[in-house]
């Protein structure tokens, strides 16, 4: 079966070099890259992908951390540009491997970054672009973000949403940093909810009805606390003494709860068998996608843990392949 794998990560080499060059802070991190060849080496990394079987392709994008958690000012542009090109460059000598990218933006520069992403998609070919749940700490929502959201309803691709989070924030007010990498187990899918929850409530989906964002690692913790979010959220303010926040669901077109369904959630699980198919019962298959993080989380694990779902061959198809290319317009 076709298998289009629509969240995968890689570091070409000549990004790696300006990227390593432009931030001092990578130290460790850049050597606990280092030890995962498949993100730099190509055969490396073919040799993993054909553990999938024939027909399975990947989407590429380029992984954490964000660009703007690295670098400003023009340096983040050109790692922008940099990126793209290098990723533009695998597919075409790759096209079998690779059918197609992810554009990285530097959101420092939001007039700069819709100029980047319209490059990447039209002259390079960019599905769509790639965001983290905080831009240096900032909220997506922020309005200063809009025309990012604006552009890929424009060209009617779609916004992949990657978390990010350090372990400078803390899980207990009374330690300096998170431990025991919380920040990044419960950390990130606490990040994804969170963007999520900002951006429908600030009427995003209302300015944009057919704009279609992938979150990372199946929506976070949305599909568990749908109730939590329906009719808990329903009374949003009454918990909230020194904030006024009884315009916030009036000002939406439709019960809040509805937008959360016009995500799309990703297979990314880690071979998790319970938050996908607590993903699955809210998203809907027309709203999952197949992905596994690779080569940063297992590809057959990830495989047989969708055919676990247990679904019809035309739904399957429609996770592995047909949502994707419905999505990417491919």
């Amino acid at each position: 079966m076709p298998m289009i794998d629509i969240f995968t990560h890689i570091f070409p080499e000549r990004y790696f070099a300006e990227m390593s060059k432009a931030s001092a802070s990578l130290g460790h991190l850049a050597q606990r890259f280092r030890a995962i060849p498949p993100l730099f080496d190509l055969d490396a990394r073919f040799r993993q992908m054909d553990t999938a079987g024939a027909g399975y392709q990947q989407i590429i994008s380029l992984p954490n951390p964000p660009i703007e958690d690295m670098v400003e000012g023009p340096a983040a542009s050109q790692l922008a540009r940099a990126g793209n090109d290098a990723m533009a460059e695998l597919c075409t000598k790759h096209a079998d491997r690779f059918p197609g990218f992810v554009a990285a933006l530097n959101m420092h520069d939001v007039e700069g970054a819709v100029a980047e992403g319209r490059r990447a998609i039209r002259d390079l070919g960019a599905r769509g672009v790639q965001v983290y749940t905080n831009v240096a700490g900032r909220p997506l929502d922020d309005a200063r973000y809009a025309p990012i959201f604006a552009l890929a309803a424009e060209e009617d691709l779609p916004i992949w949403l990657h978390p990010a989070r350090t372990a400078a924030m803390t899980d207990y007010a009374g330690e300096p940093k998170s431990r025991f990498e919380m920040w990044w187990c419960f950390g990130w899918p606490y990040e994804t909810s969170v963007a999520m929850t900002r951006l429908v409530f600030s009427g995003l989906f209302d300015r944009h009805p057919a704009l279609k964002i992938i979150t990372h690692h199946c929506g976070g913790m949305i599909p568990y606390y749908d109730g939590r979010i329906g009719a808990g959220m329903a009374v949003l303010g009454s918990r909230t003494p020194d904030e006024d926040y009884a315009k916030v669901l009036p000002s939406l077109k439709r019960p809040h709860l509805d937008y959360f369904h016009d995500f799309y959630g990703d297979t990314a699980m880690f071979g998790g068998r319970a938050g996908l198919k607590a993903g699955l019962d809210f998203f809907g298959v027309e709203h999952i996608v197949f992905a596994t993080d690779a080569p940063l989380a297992p590809i057959p694990e990830t495989i047989a843990a969708v055919h676990d779902l247990g679904l019809s061959p035309a739904a399957s198809e429609q996770v592995f392949s047909g949502n994707a290319r419905k999505l990417m317009k491919m």
